[in-house]
């Protein structure tokens, strides 16, 4: 099955054409998802969500719902689900908005399948040519989605929970590790004085 039959793809809002450029132009002020919002393993941050003062109120077509998916245009292509805490977000044009149209799949397993080697290696290929890769939802509707069965993404949806949280955890070991390594080193040098 190809992701353009199981789902509607659109790019995000130009932001440009709704900026307002002074204060008295200001109509509506919305939270807007950047590239700096996620990580490069398809998951939010902690960063702060930029505000975007628009001209004119914006069309709910442009926003992040629950279960929705985004997926970012340019290399390395890093795709991302969305959930209740990130719904209403403003997307910009360099992410697509990716929305399931069938109850056979689920958007943590697509998600999960976008941000796979392979499709990110099979749409750098599909960029020849280029300097900067990029992608369009033409390219991002013929990807060949595997089919398998509901409680298999669900599974694997299970799986990288798993694997995303242990992560977290090995990270955060890091910089506890580094906060005893240099308290260890601050001590030490106390300790025995500077001659």
């Amino acid at each position: 099955m190809k992701l353009g039959e199981i789902a509607d793809i659109r790019t995000g809002l130009i932001l440009a054409r709704k900026k307002a450029n002074v204060k008295y132009e200001i109509q509506k002020r919305y939270k807007l998802v950047t590239l700096k919002n996620i990580e490069d393993e398809g998951v939010f941050n902690e960063e702060p969500f930029e505000i975007f003062e628009s001209k004119d109120e914006l069309s709910e077509e442009y926003f992040t719902r629950e279960g929705d998916i985004l997926i970012k245009l340019s290399a390395n292509f890093t795709t991302v689900c969305i959930d209740g805490k990130t719904a209403g977000l403003l997307v910009p044009s360099y992410f697509s908005i990716i929305r399931l149209k069938t109850k056979e799949y689920i958007p943590e397993y697509i998600t999960w399948y976008l941000n796979s080697d392979k499709v990110k290696r099979g749409l750098i290929k599909s960029q020849r040519g280029s300097i900067i890769s990029s992608t369009n939802n033409t390219i991002l509707s013929s990807i060949h989605i595997k089919a398998i069965p509901i409680e298999e993404q669900k599974r694997i949806s299970k799986l990288r929970e798993l694997y995303l949280k242990e992560r977290n955890l090995l990270e955060a070991l890091i910089k506890e590790k580094e906060k005893y390594y240099k308290a260890i080193t601050y001590s030490l040098i106390n300790k025995y004085g500077e001659e």
